[in-house]
């Protein structure tokens, strides 16, 4: 019989549940077991706790057959539960290293208390913590064991249902069990607090408590909220059979009302709407359960005797008498924006009064760079499916040229820009449109994304100040706000996106649609391109493609390119591309005039490159993912791991040569990197295993449809659902994805 059981509820947590279960299974006391509940969640929660059960016997996995919130899925934990203690945990909270230990030994210390609370600090998506407001009165207890009545201070303790432990055999005893609904935690925290007769504390800060941005039961608002007032009912029908609890009665309507005023505060719990509505409950309750010589605090009495007098009018008089004060305090502060600023705003403010276009698109990808990527993939497609929605790129003015013949634009920042963009429908982007630009109701806003996150990314970058670059976090939440639909290529980027781009969009596991190329494709396609970019007939061609680096400037090749090319061998092509955030390079124009290599750093298409391409050779680029579609070879070349890792942060080992996290044959210096192809290493039987892993992860959701997905879903409101499979398709190119090299010193003979 395992010492605790912690019982993780899980729905839609799958950006933070593996931190989770980490945080549990990496205690440093290991006498645990975990019971892990699958609330029937929409994402890939479920997929998760299977993994985990599949590596730890200590987990065990809960599949509720429907979803039906977070208490009865912790009361079907419960049941599976089978050690002394139990801790409950949301499948986005996190326990702080040594915390097992802790109250292992506060536990011990104390005799087994039927209770043992413990402190938490809140956690926000901005990366601030926030220390409880419990610490000194944790401290003040000791080791003293006591009940509610004989210290009814504890009362004021936070009353959730992660910061205290409860003896198994007390709390089945008693038929203990969560309520149906939000606010469930706080009725049970305060009937099992009455009922137990020994209680210890500890200030130990071992829960870090999320707070995050969107996502929590209690985050949106409606008719759900209005259930506290039911979940404080029966506590105070608990109170009436218990007698001896009447002293507790004032200071437990204290903080039944303190919650209800809390929650009509919050227009992300009562909406304004519904204010009038929840006020008058909270009156009605408050007159239902007033005790008798009840003295309302001090601090906020204005609040308890407007609710008491059953006036929200008097209770919005002296509300906006109180913000109007904050908000003239605010106005001294102002700075006026430039009048430039205020007249661009003007006129896009202008052009907002005009009625929505429903049959207008704006596209845009990389800042403006041209007909790209994944939005370039879907207006493609919307040509084909939807041709009555009249497609209009936004480019910056120096790309202009570049525009394929036909295609409509409007600069970026322009007159233009800003008449077009105010009534579009549809607004497409693998970046962000500028921030002044506004989500219009009726409007669809997609972001595409352009790459699976390696690199931390949105606000996970707040942690790496080189990275983030002057970046306002801020400014990117409102960009995000923006969003209606996201797309995700598998399910890790899923987990991610969710995670540090937290808003109330929806994402759409459909593959990315610029790797649907990849899937039509023809031999003669390919070699068109291969004839085009001047690859000889029968030469291996080798894509180097290096990502950008934070802490440095400019491109420099971290490779002797022109000695790469001569060990490698006349029969062996290397193509290079450098990140498109760096200038030409002289050296690479050098070299390709000398014929080592071909720059392809301007090359409008990756996905060509790719058809083109025998094999990858890169770092840290999110290409790697986009070319393990064609399952063709991808060699790692990461002289500089530990430095990217430290500056930029990473999401997991790619050099851990483990399945699914190497996509194939890795080399840390020059000499390596040429031993890899001499010795055949790049295509042998270990570097196909390990990108079959890797495909298996990160190709799931692409099969060649991806933007015919998106057009039906958004421009023609078809109702998509992609199937999911254990292993990507793959439709095989022939002579385009060699089984082995070509010839020269890659022969593995």
């Amino acid at each position: 019989m395992p010492r605790f059981t912690i019982v993780i509820a899980a729905y839609r947590v799958q950006g933070y549940l593996s931190a989770c279960l980490d945080s549990v299974l990496t205690q440093s006391y290991p006498d645990l077991e975990v019971v892990a509940v699958d609330d029937r969640s929409p994402d890939h929660c479920g997929a998760v706790i299977d993994a985990y059960a599949a590596r730890d016997s200590r987990v065990v996995p809960v599949h509720q057959r429907v979803n039906s919130g977070p208490g009865r899925a912790r009361n079907a934990g419960v049941e599976r539960a089978s050690g002394d203690y139990l801790l409950f945990l949301d499948g986005d909270d996190t326990l702080a290293p040594g915390t097992l230990q802790g109250l292992a030994d506060r536990l011990a210390l104390t005799n087994d208390p039927e209770i043992l609370y413990f402190n938490h600090v809140r956690t926000y998506w901005s990366e601030r913590r926030a220390p409880s407001l419990f610490g000194e009165l944790l401290a003040s207890a000791g080791t003293d064991v006591f009940s509610a009545v004989e210290r009814p201070e504890f009362l004021r303790l936070f009353a959730m249902s992660s910061n205290r432990v409860y003896h198994r055999d007390f709390y089945t005893r008693h038929g203990f069990a969560f309520s149906e609904g939000i606010y469930e935690d706080a009725l049970l925290s305060y009937k099992t607090m009455l009922t137990a007769r020994r209680i210890a504390c500890v200030d130990l800060v071992g829960l870090e408590y999320r707070q995050r941005r969107v996502g929590a039961s209690t985050g949106s608002p409606g008719e759900k909220h209005f259930i506290i007032f039911q979940q404080y009912a029966r506590l105070f029908d608990f109170l009436d059979d218990r007698p001896h609890l009447d002293p507790l009665r004032p200071l437990l309507f204290e903080r039944a009302v303190s919650h209800f005023l809390f929650c009509l505060d919050r227009t992300s719990r009562v909406a304004a709407v519904d204010r009038p509505r929840f006020f008058a409950r909270a009156a009605e309750w408050y007159r239902a359960h007033l005790p008798a010589g009840f003295t309302p605090p001090v601090e906020g009495r204005w609040r308890f005797e407007a609710l008491a007098s059953g006036s929200f009018l008097r209770y919005r008089e002296h509300e906006l008498a109180v913000r109007a004060a904050a908000g003239a305090r605010k106005l001294r502060r102002t700075v006026r924006p430039p009048l430039a600023a205020r007249a661009k705003r003007g006129l896009y403010r202008l052009h907002r009064q005009r009625s929505v276009d429903p049959q207008l698109a704006v596209y845009s990808a990389y800042w403006g760079r041209g007909v790209l990527c994944n939005p370039g993939a879907i207006y493609e497609k919307a040509r084909e499916l939807a041709p009555e929605i009249h497609g209009v790129w936004a480019v910056k003015k120096s790309e202009i040229e570049t525009l394929p013949e036909g295609v409509d634009y409007v600069v970026t920042g322009t007159r233009d820009f800003y008449r077009t963009v105010a009534r579009a429908k549809y607004l497409i982007n693998n970046v962000n449109f500028p921030n002044e630009v506004v989500k219009r109701p009726g409007t669809v806003h997609l972001q595409t994304f352009h790459g699976t996150p390696l690199k931390c990314m949105g606000l996970d970058q707040q942690r790496y100040p080189a990275a983030a670059g002057g970046m306002s976090f801020g400014n990117l939440l409102k960009r995000i706000d923006r969003w209606d639909f996201a797309l995700s290529s598998n399910p890790h980027s899923s987990q991610i996106w969710e995670r540090v781009y937290p808003a109330e969009y929806r994402l759409l596991e459909y593959g990315y649609p610029r790797n649907d190329v990849f899937f039509t494709a023809t031999e003669d396609d390919i070699r068109r391109i291969r004839e085009e970019l001047g690859i000889p007939a029968g030469n291996t061609a080798l894509l180097y493609a290096p990502t950008l680096r934070d802490y440095q400037k400019g491109f420099t090749p971290r490779l002797d390119l022109e000695r790469l090319s001569r060990e490698l061998g006349p029969e062996t092509t290397l193509l290079v591309r450098a990140h498109y955030s760096y200038r030409p390079d002289d050296e690479l124009a050098r070299l390709q005039q000398a014929g080592p290599v071909i720059d392809v750093s301007r090359h409008r298409s990756v996905e060509e490159l790719c058809l083109a391409a025998d094999a990858l050779i890169t770092d840290y680029s999110s290409m790697m993912f986009d070319y393990a579609v064609l399952d063709r070879p991808v060699v790692i070349y990461a002289d500089d791991w530990d430095i990217y890792r430290s500056s930029r942060g990473v999401y997991f080992d790619l050099l851990s040569g483990s399945p699914g996290e190497t996509p194939g044959a890795v080399a840390r210096s020059e000499r390596e990197l040429v031993e890899v192809f001499r010795e055949g290493r790049w295509c042998d039987a270990a570097a196909t295993a390990l990108r079959t892993a890797f495909r298996a992860r990160f190709c799931r959701f692409d099969d060649g449809h991806a933007a015919e997905r998106v057009v039906r879903a958004l421009m023609l409101g078809q109702d998509i659902t992609l199937p999911l499979v254990s292993t990507p398709r793959t439709r095989p190119l022939a002579d385009s994805a060699p089984a082995g090299p070509r010839g020269g010193v890659l022969t593995a003979e």
